[in-house]
């Protein structure tokens, strides 16, 4: 049976909706929705789950008013706390959720962005098949050197699921070129491929690009009209399902999550990926980020 470790962050989400996103100055009257755990790494979690399949959750818990929240959270769901630190608090967001359901995000960051090498003692990093990284937990360089040498001890055959996040322009252009590498299949949306292959007249000539760099499948979200996949040869693009949409919190790091746990299932890149349009429509119907941890 493969294993994953999925590492990154777990926040608190604070949902707020909003008739539109305020400007300078302005003063915009919300509703406020709901407060619950969320992260990328969380919400990735909860679609590995979702799917049937059981990873290792690799999250910083600190000390306070967001860590307490998410270890009731952990407690309530059975997921151990299996990297409790005291040097900090949790992060959290503000999530403004507009009326046809896209968000945008005000984050307070934490302990995710204070990785130490000193947290990795305590796993064999060989022993894992698949890892997970959000660019997210990459911003601070410190961190990113930190997490890029704990990812480089992964056995020969391992694969890295990593999704560079709306902020990849934030990204440090030496982190950058170190995570597009050998074994690393980049998941993302249209606008995170832009920036991670600048230039180039089209989409398929931006996958073909990408691939030279990783030498891995490239899968890219588009929306309303579903997922293209690249896997060296031929690509294709698989529609998604038509559903109402809440929200769309938690939809990349859900379609991420699904990918990863068909892989590991054994499922073929195609099948994984529809199995990943299928649960990214799911969570779209809810307000919560994370689908219901099984």
């Amino acid at each position: 049976m493969s294993r994953a470790l999925i590492l990154g962050a777990v926040f608190v989400d604070v949902v707020v909706n909003v008739p539109t996103l305020p400007t300078s100055g302005a003063d915009v009257t919300g509703e406020a929705v709901a407060s619950h755990v969320g992260g990328c790494a969380y919400n990735v979690y909860g679609a590995v789950r979702a799917a049937g399949q059981i990873a290792e959750l690799f999250v910083p818990v600190g000390i306070g008013e967001q860590a307490a929240t998410v270890r009731a959270d952990f407690e309530r769901n059975g997921i151990p706390v299996t990297l409790p630190v005291e040097t900090g608090d949790n992060g959290w967001d503000l999530a403004l959720v507009e009326p046809d359901g896209e968000r945008s995000f005000l984050t307070i960051d934490g302990v995710e962005q204070c990785w130490q090498p000193a947290w990795f003692d305590r796993l064999d990093l060989t022993s894992y098949d698949y890892f997970y990284i959000s660019g997210y937990e990459l911003e601070n360089p410190i961190s990113a050197q930190v997490i890029l040498q704990a990812l480089a001890q992964r056995h020969s055959q391992a694969y890295v699921v990593f999704d560079p996040s709306p902020r990849v322009t934030h990204l440090p252009a030496d982190c950058r070129d170190a995570i597009l590498s050998d074994r690393v299949m980049v998941h993302c949306n249209e606008a995170e491929l832009d920036e991670l292959v600048p230039g180039g007249d089209n989409l398929e000539d931006k996958l073909h690009r990408l691939f030279t760099l990783t030498h891995s499948p490239v899968i890219v979200t588009l929306g309303q009209r579903g997922t293209v996949y690249y896997n060296g040869q031929t690509s294709q693009t698989l529609p998604g399902a038509t559903v109402p949409v809440t929200n769309t919190i938690g939809a990349g790091d859900t379609h991420c999550g699904g990918l990863l746990a068909g892989l590991m299932a054994g499922m073929d890149l195609k099948t994984a990926v529809r199995q990943a349009n299928e649960l990214a429509a799911q969570v779209i119907q809810q307000v919560n980020g994370c689908l219901p941890l099984k």
